[in-house]
């Protein structure tokens, strides 16, 4: 389903995001990500305490906002014989996102990750329904045959406790929206990548790749995540909204003059791939995809009787990729930073060879020293990596479009609430342990979700983080349990 319009029942929302199983699964990477089996664990619990907690009309659904599951984080290096053949560059970094490479990659997940599997699963045995809403990092899921994947490897765990179970039903009440999710008047959902130029795709629908359509179009994130972060000893996969050209420069250092040209080799390669990918933009291929992208709009405004025109509203707020833009892939890989100090460097150094001869060289040092800086801070300024304004900003235009108590979102993994209009803006958090500075802290993952119970005309929700002792309102982001006239 793809966010209907009115529910076939009355439930009670339960919602989190970014979950990311599977990004530990690290093969062959010395750069791999830590995930501690206490987050799984208390995922468990909170499945196991909502679904003691039977709301007062109606059911549970669980939705969860995106990121689910990391196709894109994980490395997997396949020793058998797939369908589609493998590029030289999965070869070199792992499977792609082609339908049989990440059906491989789900099941290395369900392996990994059965305790979660097998808590939602009973959830959604009891009665209850799920909807898992698309974000970057489970793209992949736009296969069918990945959504059908997932759909039985809960109905197998359902059944190893109810050998009663109505399999179709079971099936039934659990959907995928590739967009987002709305329930009229309470909940609009997405995950929120759409906002963010590193993670958007162009065509949210239709989001394949104009080089290969038998591939998920890649986007800058993970090119570079491929390409250099993981093939990176001691570079963090979080953590780059804040730094600029100096704080690399710092860090190849210290990994030796061999490393940093490792380093620098690796940079290079994803820009050359950052620039293919853009030059795919605007090719026959994607013009085809444009087209099927809006077939799939218009049947989606049929489907939901949402409307095409609130649709092409509602992607006129999303940003386009920064793989469409030269401007934007060079600022993004600190290329026109690195550019503007070689100019300046050749400068000063033509202007020391001249004042050698002739003299008066210094005020020609300053005006090039002033206007690299001053270049430097505007470029510095054009740069925005950090998505987290850019979701409360559209929070409203949303809010207008989709009236709703709640517009939430996930993705930046910092969980938040603030006015949107007349609406509440949340952001989920995450469940992931990316929070770890450079002091030496362990990660920790917030561990938040979102609870919507409706009763007549009124949304009443909490905003939680998981404790030890159960379910906390967070201090700070939500003063009380918060009742909406819808």
């Amino acid at each position: 389903m793809n966010g209907e319009v009115e529910p076939r029942l009355p439930e009670s929302l339960l919602v989190f995001s970014d979950v990311h199983l599977g990004s530990d699964i690290q093969e062959g990477v010395e750069n791999g990500a830590r995930r501690s089996e206490a987050v799984d664990r208390d995922l468990v619990r909170l499945l196991t305490h909502y679904r003691a907690q039977k709301p007062e009309a109606g059911r549970w659904r669980i939705v969860i906002a995106g990121d689910f599951i990391d196709f894109i984080g994980m490395t997997i290096e396949a020793a058998e014989t797939l369908v589609t053949p493998l590029t030289a560059e999965e070869v070199a970094h792992g499977l792609g996102n082609a339908c049989d490479h990440a059906r491989l990659k789900l099941s290395r997940v369900v392996a990994r990750h059965g305790d979660v599997f097998t808590a939602l699963a009973s959830f959604v045995a009891d009665g209850n329904a799920l909807t898992i809403v698309h974000g970057n990092h489970d793209i992949e899921l736009h296969w069918d045959e990945v959504k059908e994947d997932l759909r039985l490897a809960l109905l197998e765990r359902a059944l190893s406790e109810r050998g009663d179970l109505d399999r179709a039903a079971f099936l039934d009440r659990i959907e995928y929206s590739p967009w987002f999710f709305y329930r009229a008047g309470v909940a609009y959902i997405e995950h929120g990548h759409q906002y963010d130029p590193l993670c958007a795709t162009e065509h949210i629908m239709a989001p394949l790749s104009p080089l290969d359509p038998r591939r998920v179009a890649r986007g800058f994130c993970d090119t570079l995540l491929r390409y250099v972060v993981r093939r990176t000893r001691g570079l963090k996969e979080h953590g780059h909204e804040h730094v600029g050209l100096a704080h690399y420069i710092r860090f190849g250092a210290r990994l030796g003059l061999s490393g940093m040209f490792g380093l620098g080799a690796r940079f290079a390669r994803a820009a050359f791939e950052l620039f293919r990918l853009r030059r795919a933009h605007f090719s026959e291929a994607a013009v085809i995809l444009r087209a099927e992208h809006d077939e799939r709009v218009a049947k989606l405004a049929e489907a939901t009787r949402i409307g095409v025109d609130r649709l092409r509203a509602l992607l006129s707020l999303q940003s386009p990729p920064v793989t469409m833009s030269i401007r934007g892939i060079m600022a993004g890989v600190l290329l026109d930073r690195l550019a503007l100090a070689l100019v300046a460097t050749v400068l000063l150094v033509a202007l020391a060879v001249y004042g050698a001869f002739h003299g008066y060289a210094f005020w020609g040092v300053g005006v090039v020293l002033v206007t690299w800086s001053l270049l430097h801070r505007w470029l510095s300024r054009r740069r925005t990596v950090d998505p987290a304004e850019a979701l409360i900003e559209r929070a409203g235009h949303l809010a207008r479009l989709f009236p709703a108590a709640f517009v939430v979102m996930g993705h930046t993994h910092v969980p938040l609430t603030l006015p949107a209009g007349a609406a509440t803006y949340v952001n989920v958090g995450s469940w992931a342990e990316d929070a770890a500075g450079d002091d030496g802290e362990e990660p920790t993952a917030p561990r938040t979700h979102l609870v919507i119970h409706v009763n007549g005309d009124q949304a009443e929700a909490r905003f939680c983080a998981w404790a030890d002792t159960g379910p906390r309102v967070i201090a700070g982001l939500d003063r009380a349990p918060v009742v909406v006239d819808v």
